[in-house]
């Protein structure tokens, strides 16, 4: 399996904060985006990877061939990956086709849809909540943290059983 040092979920994907705080802080030289309709559109696939740090690689895939190449062994020794995706519900997925994951950082996920306040910058949809409560039971350490120099919130106090 590939050395996953972050799981994130975060709307924004490659951002300000993933640039310039969490790649150099985790020492991350590959980004693998997982969403089913970045990996569609090879205009918003490119513009992803423009914003890339210098240095990072970056590649995006559907949920299934995500799933499929994280659990693959990394050919370098040195890899440090971090996985961002839009939503929960995507790590539950590549839960259930194999991918063994031992945490996944809540990051900024804003109010659209059907999503309600959660936790501070974090909204969620019912169904993301439903992931999120799957992740849990399969054994997932789920928590918020923006910003690597934050305090980790854990979200199972937030999760109404």
């Amino acid at each position: 399996m590939k050395n996953i040092v972050l799981a994130r979920v975060d709307d924004r994907l490659i951002h300000g904060e993933v640039v310039s705080v969490w790649t150099p802080s985790l020492n991350v030289n590959r980004i693998i985006v997982v969403d089913d309709e970045v990996a569609a559109d090879k205009f918003n696939k490119r513009v992803i990877k423009a914003l890339a740090p210098n240095g990072v690689k970056v590649n995006v895939y559907g949920t299934e061939k995500g799933a499929d190449i994280l659990q693959r062994d990394s050919k370098d020794p040195n890899e440090r990956v971090m996985i961002l995706t839009k939503t929960p519900i995507t790590y539950d997925r590549m839960a259930d086709m194999g991918l063994k994951l031992s945490d996944v950082n809540l990051g900024g996920m804003g109010l659209r849809g059907e999503r309600t306040p959660f936790i501070k910058n974090v909204a969620c949809s019912p169904d993301e909540i439903t992931s999120i409560k799957n992740l849990r039971a399969k054994g997932v350490h789920v928590y918020y943290q923006l910003v690597p120099e934050q305090q980790v919130i854990e979200v199972d106090g937030y999760l109404n059983e």
